[in-house]
């Protein structure tokens, strides 16, 4: 089944000669390759044992297909019956309190309607759980929101557990929920799968607006009625928020990545292409879950656990690091790439960086916002100028069956009809999107710090160079609530690195330190050479001050930090990877690990601070979580 709506081989333009592949990109492909064929083996066999020639649903015993289409019209029941027609699942992320989820509310009657005027069925498999990292920002529940990401990827794998659908359809946006969908859809990796996105909300207050009264309200400049208006301003609508943080840097991903329709990430809800595109999901999911076809169209390459191999993992790091993305996805994308069998660290992102030039500036790394990117040229054009490059492997598999180069087409609607058209050959603004000759930088901005301390990730896209390179004396803090409360006593107009440690996952979750942010940006402008080093997460609006994350080993699994005593000194260098503990071996090693450890700490009421908000039902994640280079998944914590 084909649509002509959709981009097919013949319909985008392919240079005259073929573009030669970075032997940066060769390189590191292949080291993954080589250190992924045990568990990619693995793995492939896990998803190839499941394969079925038919309806997945043939066959199965008369109460359990009963019990599975009790509830469906009887139209649809007399096609489930025929088993001819695919019936496709849909895994939800829908709520009403995220804007981001809201649009998702009237999906499934949408996608519903689709699978059945092409003749076939959807049903909603199961929905997942979707928190916002926005709503819990310095609250109790931040400490949940990592793990979730983990409680989406098995709450997903449920939802498909049923064996009754021919492929599926994810719906979700935000910061844990694509990860968590993605993991838990790679253990059905026999399924073609689609990632059907809700678009960012349309722009309001500015984000450099936002940022400059948030620092004023950290200063006491401006009250708390101020501070509200301008983030209701920010955050005023349904969709994503419009920075460049986590949950569009899903979005970027899921393009490059080829599991999502091109084009589709930043079309606004609500609108006729956003209406169309979901639409035209539903045709591929239709089209490729045919049963005895689905892989058959696919060129062989089974389900989506085929198409994401090493060479799609390594284009959506470059698609991470030419935009500037989120530090989060030094931990998403490698528990997402493990779910895959596909074993990636910190040292691929670093080397792929060097050679990956910054074509877009979004805010963190710049004052536009996603609409104005998307306005730009947006994901198309992007996408051409990287394969153009030779930074992009064109020849992957997609959810339209062939190369990339399909991406680099944009959609609209030609007479109310959805149709697919060239991006623009130039930068609709060249202070948001370069073209590769033009980068706003040679390197992505993503690093590798490495030292006595252990080893680390440091984004750079934002921080200007005369801030890069920091040696300062340490001051100790056990959250970050304890730096609010000193800034406030003025005991830190000074030269300083912080040092937030016992914030990694087994500690408490690895909570985002989201809060630290304004308050060393204040510092900053005084002119203080400040910087950040934590076992923790900053979120993908981490932005100016350079910040050492993700310390592996964390403070409770022997890390170093736990060793750190205010005073000493501290070499945190952006420039040459470089940080250092100015500390001699002999003496760090006779020092008593100093943990205060939170959750053993009595809150207000005397119970145990792991008792409050949820916090106990995490203990076993909490226990078996990987270190932070690894992913922090508690899902396999000791597997490869």
């Amino acid at each position: 089944m084909t649509d002509p709506r959709l981009p097919t081989p013949s319909s985008h333009p392919v240079p005259p000669h073929p573009v030669p592949l970075h032997p940066e990109l060769l390189r590191v492909t292949e080291r993954i390759r080589q250190r992924s064929a045990t568990t990619r083996r693995a793995y492939l066999a896990m998803i190839d044992s499941a394969r079925r020639p038919g309806a997945y649903r043939a066959g199965m015993g008369c109460a359990n297909i009963a019990h599975a289409f009790a509830a469906m019209p009887a139209a649809d029941k007399l096609v489930l019956h025929q088993e001819r027609q695919p019936n496709i699942g849909v895994v939800t992320a829908y709520n009403d309190m995220l804007s981001a989820h809201q649009p998702y509310e009237h999906y499934p009657e949408r996608i519903r309607a689709a699978a059945r005027a092409l003749g076939a069925t959807a049903q909603v498999a199961g929905g997942v759980p979707a928190m916002c990292d926005g709503i819990t920002q310095g609250e109790d529940g931040m400490e949940l929101s990592l793990f979730s990401r983990d409680v989406i990827a098995l709450a997903t794998a449920v939802a498909l557990s049923h064996n009754v659908f021919d492929a599926a359809l994810c719906l979700g946006v935000c910061d844990k929920i694509v990860p968590g969908l993605f993991i838990g859809a790679l253990q059905f990796g026999h399924l073609p799968v689609i990632f059907v996105p809700a678009g960012p909300m349309t722009s309001g207050l500015s984000n450099d607006a936002k940022a400059k009264v948030r620092q004023e309200y950290a200063q006491g400049k401006v009250g708390r009625d101020a501070l509200l208006a301008s983030e209701q301003a920010a955050y005023h609508g349904a969709g994503t928020c419009t920075f460049y943080g986590t949950a569009n840097s899903n979005q970027m991903l899921m393009e490059f990545m080829g599991l999502h329709l091109p084009g589709s990430s930043f079309v606004n809800p609500g609108t006729p292409l956003r209406d169309a595109l979901t639409e035209a999901a539903v045709q591929r999911a239709v089209a490729m879950g045919q049963p005895g076809q689905q892989h058959s169209g696919m060129g062989g390459m089974g389900g989506m656990g085929h198409w994401v191999n090493e060479q799609v993992i390594v284009n959506g790091l470059v698609g991470l690091l030419a935009t500037g993305g989120s530090t989060n996805h030094t931990l998403h994308l490698v528990a997402m790439a493990r779910a895959a069998g596909i074993l990636i660290d910190w040292d691929d992102f670093s080397e792929l960086s060097a050679c990956v030039p910054l074509l877009a500036r979004v805010y963190p790394n710049g004052q536009a916002d996603v609409n104005h990117f998307h306005a730009a040229g947006g994901m198309g054009f992007l996408i051409r100028e990287l394969l153009d490059a030779g930074l992009l492997h064109e020849g992957v598999h997609t959810v339209l069956g062939h190369g990339l180069r399909a991406y680099t087409r944009e959609p609209w609607l030609d007479g109310g009809r959805l149709a697919w058209r060239d991006v623009p050959a130039v930068s609709a603004d060249l202070d948001v999107l370069r073209p590769a000759s033009q980068p706003f930088s040679a390197d992505g901005g993503l690093r590798l710090l490495k030292g006595n301390l252990g080893r680390a990730v440091v984004k750079v896209s934002a921080v200007k160079p005369a801030h890069r390179v920091v040696r300062a004396p340490a001051v100790v803090f056990s959250d970050q609530k304890q730096l609010d409360v000193r800034f406030q006593a003025g005991e830190l107009e000074r030269d300083f690195i912080a040092v937030v440690r016992e914030q990694g996952p087994r500690a408490n979750g690895m909570p985002e330190l989201h809060k630290l942010t304004p308050v060393l940006g204040v510092l900053q402008d005084r002119g203080f050479k400040v910087a950040l080093v934590t076992d923790g997460r900053m979120s993908g609006a981490s932005g100016k001050v350079p910040a050492a994350i993700h310390l592996s080993p964390e403070a409770l699994d022997g890390g170093a930090i736990a060793r750190i005593e205010e005073g000493d000194m501290i070499t945190l260098d952006c420039d040459t990877g470089e940080l250092r503990l100015e500390v001699d071996d002999a003496t760090l090693a006779a020092r008593t690990p100093s943990l205060s450890t939170p959750l053993s700490t009595p809150s207000s009421d005397g119970l145990p601070h792991w008792l409050h908000h949820g916090r106990q039902v995490f203990e076993l994640f909490r226990q078996n979580a990987a270190p932070a280079e690894q992913g922090a998944s508690p899902l396999w914590p000791a597997r490869q």
